[in-house]
């Protein structure tokens, strides 16, 4: 599993404004800022918090499981055990990665669109993921 969780540390790592630390069950803790969007064990269990809208809608659709220990959390669980596994908890992490992104940028539209062109996260997602756009973002700007 140890090549998997390296992999994913590789990607994850590569995306702005993370940094990976210890987690304190053991594992990797990744972080938007001072944000966690997610940590892994060295069983290839990811787990990944969301918004309770964005934790229904992957577990209706069977995109994750109720984290193993604390199941009405918010927490999702998912388990690597194989390549496309290692996929699939990328985009979880990528999902959660552009709730902090989206409210961060100026451009969020263009941030959605253009993640959801390549993570091909589907209109439900995309809606639930337009909830975290900036403030700033959805205030029309009056010209002078």
């Amino acid at each position: 599993m140890s090549s998997s969780m390296d992999k994913l540390e590789q990607v994850v790592t590569g995306w702005a404004q993370i940094s990976v630390h210890p987690h304190r069950f053991g594992g990797r803790e990744f972080r938007y800022s001072q944000a966690e969007l997610g940590h892994i064990h060295a069983d290839g269990t990811v787990d990944v918090p969301f918004s309770p809208s964005l934790h229904d809608a992957l577990l209706d659709e069977r995109l994750a499981e109720q984290h193993r220990w604390v199941p009405n959390s918010g927490w999702v669980s998912f388990r690597i055990r194989n390549p496309q596994d290692l996929q699939h908890a990328l985009w979880l992490l990528r999902l959660s990665y552009l709730r902090y992104a989206l409210k961060s940028t100026a451009q969020p539209d263009d941030l959605l669109r253009q993640q959801d062109a390549e993570w091909h996260f589907g209109p439900r997602f995309v809606s639930l993921l337009s909830r975290f756009k900036s403030a700033a973002a959805l205030t029309p700007v009056t010209p002078l």
